[in-house]
């Protein structure tokens, strides 16, 4: 009897694996064990295969992420937490290296616009995550009122995204937790002169880093205030 969901499970490993283009039709059917027919018959498309894969991923590997945004009440504890969490879901031996929404379809021809642009979605729905929690950690005292939220939530989904790519080329979970240490001294102080400090990643406490100096000029100079929808 034909297993659909594991037969989702095994394309979503090929697609997070080699990307939306380098999995071939040939790769599918032989992992999925489907006539060229019968896959028509059960999926439609190779894209569509491609959304119900994403969307077992997604099932899979954010599981974590809303839970870990919310459990922790200090927010800046929160973000430590689901970098570190990522930094051990990328480099995770039971699966391919990085994030499959961040890798598989990113590079792609006009003519799969549709497959690019659906993924590129998906990634602007994570940095949204990012900025509500942020503004909760505004309206809750945890980040001084001025802090640019969007540039800060752009700022951690672009170095997850760089994990990833990292994870991919063979990085340690021990050399991503590094870099969410230094990723974690761009976070804005309570005061200037706050001794505020939490569990910092892998249970190594980094102090709360100044956004308005060293680290704004790095940062903000590549990232701008944009309106969000």
């Amino acid at each position: 009897m034909f297993d659909r969901t594991a037969a989702i499970q095994q394309a979503m490993l090929l697609f997070w694996d080699r990307g939306y283009e380098g999995t071939t039709f040939d790769d599918l059917i032989g992992a999925m064990k489907l006539s060229p027919s019968s896959f028509y018959h059960e999926f439609g498309s190779k894209e569509q295969l491609y959304r119900e894969a994403v969307d077992y991923y997604l099932n899979v590997s954010s599981s974590f992420f809303p839970r870990t945004l919310s459990s922790h009440r200090d927010t800046r504890a929160a973000f430590e937490a689901v970098i570190e969490e990522t930094a051990a879901f990328f480099t995770n031996d039971a699966s391919p290296a990085g994030c499959m929404i961040s890798l598989a379809g990113t590079h792609l021809p006009p003519d799969l616009r549709s497959v690019a642009d659906f993924t590129k979605r998906l990634r602007k729905l994570f940095e949204q995550a990012l900025s509500r929690r942020l503004r909760k950690g505004v309206s809750d005292g945890d980040l001084p009122p001025g802090t640019n939220v969007k540039a800060l939530a752009a700022y951690f989904d672009t170095v997850i995204r760089g994990m990833a790519v990292q994870a991919r080329d063979g990085a340690s979970r021990k050399q991503l937790l590094a870099i969410c240490r230094v990723a974690m001294r761009a976070w804005p102080s309570r005061t200037p002169d706050s001794n505020h400090k939490s569990v910092g990643c892998a249970e190594t406490r980094i102090a709360g880093g100044n956004f308005g100096h060293e680290a704004r000029g790095e940062i903000s100079s590549r990232i701008k205030r944009s309106k969000r929808p």
